[in-house]
């Protein structure tokens, strides 16, 4: 320290030690004192046992009071430990204070331990390596229970062993080999030394463990709040799809009414043919629209699975005949290959939804070669159905990609007549609801292949495909004079509902709120409802048909709906209320007043959620 004239010299302040928490940390200090309680409720049985064989030693040797004394203290000491260190993690202490209680009770221990060298200095040489082996195994044991933080671990070790040094040292003189008492009580000293580098260490571990943990917490923190921004994501996008699919669908069943309204009429060859094209620029729509509400449907969870055992052959000759005209306006050869006698057994519609999409990419994405499908053997209860074609072939690095929605490879123009890329994201879907396994193998300029591992099925029960349903484009006169009641909030729909169910011969009765529908109830019956899921304001479709059946038991209704939200999807499917998506084709919904009109021969035949013509 130097000093100067203009300032009087004033001796530097010392450092003072940062506390012990502020070393460690507050966490770490936690877990420690966490530990301590713990171990002070584990071993004072043990501790105990091992200090009544020592007594028990001494007095049979000595005789006396005092190694009862000593074995008293021990338990007194035990019981505070006990008490006190199990009770720190809840006491409203510091952390601070806690760990200096716990150094504490660690030196009272060790000095009670300690103290059995006043009578261990009187043993013989047998009994006092007794009394070593016990004190020095209490002092390893202490490297774990102590966690070998430091403080606590020498309060203990330092006066158990100095003391047991000492009871060494101090009888060597009166030995008959001094310098053996002298070795053991230096050798206690080193043996000291070795545990105090053992406690380190595995105060280091515990460290390095105590930090893993941390982080694998943080990581965990961190893992979940990603998964839950990707699950509202998920949400935020479905919400998204389900309200642009609701918007796009009002006015695509209003365009779709009037047309199949308009194409009733008579016309002019011009007129026709300007209606015709209108109509398949509406289907097209209307097929990428319902890809959204096969995503939905599938989210939902509301897509019942049939499984049924049926012929393989059969469904492949249909599916030739579908797709044979779509792959020659391509050049492209289409090849089927089946045993004839091959049947699998899985949801027929939905394993269809499957092949088709494939099949329908593959002749997509081929411009010259072929595209095959073809069933082979794969095992004992499975049969390989393998979708293949020589087109551009997908790289390597795109194969899990492919299967998200909405990703295109080779469309940066996004060519809306290529789809929206969602077809692998609905095959992938219906694979994991069918328990499918789904292979893909591709390389570019070379081809794809798709392999679908489908469980066999027995020949004895295989059934025909359904046939599907009656063209119904030119309807006959069977729902003539059928009253029916229209209950939607938009007065388009309400109109163009109108202008086809008349064209059907039906009695038309409209209504645009719930209030409406009852008054128009009141003065008629209806033979069915057709009602929209989504109405004006808080009312809902489901709602509304409840109310009208109070005033007419047990009327058919159909819910006609343009919302693809999964949750009001599953509402209506949990309610076994008919379902038709908008925008309805003429034939479906003709089909689907027949179906609830008419008296059914099975009660079980009325589908929850109406599949329309063309889509599962």
């Amino acid at each position: 320290m130097s000093c100067t004239s203009s300032t009087a010299c004033r001796p530097e302040p010392a450092m003072e030690p940062r506390p012990a928490t502020e070393r460690i940390g507050p966490e770490l200090a936690q877990e420690l004192i966490e530990l301590f309680a713990r171990e002070a409720r584990r071993v004072p049985v043990p501790v105990f046992l091992s200090s009544l064989l020592l007594a028990s030693i001494a007095w049979n040797q000595l005789g006396g009071s005092l190694p009862w004394v000593w074995l008293a203290a021990v338990a007194i000491v035990l019981a505070l430990r006990w008490k006190v260190l199990g009770g720190l993690p809840s006491s409203s202490l510091g952390l601070h204070d806690k760990l200096r209680i716990a150094v504490l009770m660690s030196a009272l221990n060790g000095v009670v331990q300690g103290t059995s060298i006043g009578f261990g200095v009187a043993l013989d040489t047998p009994e006092r390596a007794v009394q070593s082996i016990l004190l020095l195994t209490l002092c390893a044991g202490s490297v774990a229970t102590t966690g070998g933080y430091r403080p606590v671990f020498v309060a203990f070790v330092a006066p158990t062993l100095l003391l047991l040094s000492v009871m060494w040292a101090v009888g060597a003189p009166g030995a008959s080999h001094p310098w053996v008492e002298y070795f053991i009580a230096s050798l206690v000293l080193v043996y000291g030394m070795l545990m105090l580098q053992l406690a380190n260490d595995t105060f280091r571990l515990l460290k390095e463990s105590f930090h893993i943990r941390q982080e694998q917490v943080v990581l965990n923190r961190q893992l979940r709040a990603a998964l839950d921004d990707a699950e509202a994501a998920n949400r935020a996008k479905t919400r998204f799809l389900a309200s642009a699919s609701h918007d796009l669908r009002q006015p695509m069943h209003t365009l779709s009414l009037f047309g199949a309204a308009l194409t009733m009429r008579p016309l002019d060859e011009a007129t026709r043919q300007i209606a015709i094209h209108m109509d398949t620029a509406l289907q097209a729509l209307s097929a990428q629209i319902d890809a959204l509400l096969d995503v939905s449907k599938l989210d939902a969870g509301v897509v019942p699975v049939n499984r049924t055992t049926f012929s393989l052959s059969t469904f492949l000759a249909h599916l030739h005949t579908e797709y044979v005209e779509m792959a020659g306006a391509k050049r492209l050869a289409l090849k089927m290959h089946c045993p004839p006698d091959a049947t699998c057994c899985t949801d027929e519609v939905l394993f269809a939804r499957i092949v088709r999409n494939l099949v329908e990419n593959a002749i997509k994405y081929t411009p010259a070669g072929e595209v095959g499908v073809r069933v082979s053997g794969g095992d004992a209860e499975h049969l390989v159905i393998t979708v293949e074609d020589t087109g551009i072939g997908i790289p390597e690095a795109e194969h899990q990609r492919v299967f998200e929605e909405f990703y295109q490879l080779h469309n940066p123009e996004r060519d809306r007549s290529r789809g929206l890329g969602l077809g692998l994201s609905i095959v992938r879907r219906l694979a994991e609801l069918l328990d499918l396994t789904i292979d893909l193998r591709s390389s570019p300029g070379i081809g794809t292949r798709f392999d679908i591992e489908v469980p066999r099925g027995r020949p004895a029960v295989a059934v025909s495909p359904d046939p599907g349903p009656a063209d119904a484009s030119h309807p006959d006169s069977s729902l003539a004079g059928t009253q029916v009641l229209v209950l939607d909030d938009e007065e388009a729909v309400r109109q163009g509902m109108e202008t086809l169910l008349q064209a059907y011969g039906c009695d038309v009765r409209l209504a645009g709120c719930i209030e409406e529908a009852v008054t128009q109830c009141r003065s008629m019956r209806p033979d069915i409802l057709l009602v929209d899921l989504r109405l004006r304001g808080e009312e809902s479709g489901i709602t509304a048909i409840e109310q009208l059946r109070s005033l007419h038991p047990g009327v058919p209704a159909i819910l006609i709906s343009g919302d693809t939200a999964p949750d009001r999807i599953k509402d209506a499917h949990e309610e076994g209320i008919a379902l038709l998506h908008k925008p309805v084709s003429p034939q479906a919904l003709h089909q689907a007043i027949t179906r609830e009109v008419k008296p059914r021969s099975r009660p079980d035949e009325r589908p929850i959620i109406a599949r329309q013509e063309g889509h599962a």
